[in-house]
């Protein structure tokens, strides 16, 4: 029989921030859907109730567990769960993450309270959790994959947010490292980085504009949360058994319009309209 790749099958996969309603929860059902069964991880017990609950009544295989992945103790008992799950332990998947509006605000006024939480939030949050489970997984002698969500904003400048804009290229940088040293165990790490997404998060500062969309991202549009998970599905998979280290950016092009670039694709510095008519025809 012609093997799968995309099938995960026996194996389990932990999904840390899988109930908020977004990237978490949709690749939380789309692995499942795969044939893995998820630990489904939230500090909130009350978003796994609301976002899992409905995928757990499909029959879909899907544990919740509610435990704070920013603390050992929350770590230990996501590991003990996967201890008494049927299955193999295989991927990791780190979601959870993000920053409040109130994050947002020039370099100078950043404080160390703010700094430090973003950095534990978006960063330690993933590393001790990855470090966890890829122990678990070296000790047991199984290969793995384990994938994490940076942002475009970790891939470029990130002005007026550089707390998280800095704490997502760090974990992009120790994405690379710990690819490098856990290679030869079979174990790939790697990064997805979204770009502007449609999800709950997103919309406590981001309102409905098509116009401004279809001027700033090529595509023309946000991306949706499934347009996330799909990428992150291919990480885990088999289909990606090659690639180790890598932060695969998942934007509809945003990082490709350059801020001098009207809505066209044309330079705004462009002022003869008969010229910006003839370079533009099909």
């Amino acid at each position: 029989m012609e093997h799968d790749f995309i099938k995960l099958d026996g194996r389990i996969v932990i999904v840390s921030g899988a109930g908020g309603g977004g990237i978490g929860t949709t690749v939380t059902g789309m692995v499942a859907r795969a044939g893995a069964t998820v630990i489904a991880v939230s500090r909130s017990k009350e978003n796994l109730d609301t976002h899992i609950g409905p995928l757990v009544a499909e029959g879909l295989p899907i544990v919740p567990v509610a435990a704070d992945a920013a603390t050992d103790e929350g770590i230990a008992t996501v590991l003990e769960q996967v201890g008494r799950t049927e299955g193999d332990l295989h991927g990791l998947v780190n979601v959870a993450g993000g920053a409040a509006p109130t994050d947002w605000m020039p370099s100078t006024r950043v404080s160390r309270e703010s700094w430090r939480a973003l950095f534990t939030q978006n960063l330690e949050t993933m590393f001790f959790m990855s470090q966890a489970v890829a122990e678990e997984l070296r000790s047991a002698g199984r290969p793995g994959s384990i994938v994490s969500i940076s942002s475009i904003s970790g891939m470029n400048t990130a002005p007026f947010h550089i707390g998280y804009g800095t704490a997502k290229a760090a974990l992009v940088a120790a994405t690379r490292t710990m690819a490098v040293e856990l290679a030869q165990h079979e174990i790939r790490v790697n990064a997805v980085a979204p770009g502007v997404t449609a999800t709950p998060a997103s919309l406590t500062y981001v309102e409905e504009d098509p116009e401004r969309d279809r001027r700033a991202i090529a595509m023309g549009r946000r991306g949706r949360p499934e347009e996330q998970a799909g990428p992150i599905l291919f990480l885990l998979s088999d289909l990606s058994s090659y690639i180790t280290g890598q932060t695969l950016l998942v934007d509809g092009g945003l990082n490709l319009r350059w801020s001098w670039l009207d809505a066209d694709n044309t330079s705004l510095f462009l002022k003869d309209e008969s010229f910006r008519a003839a370079i533009t025809r099909w």
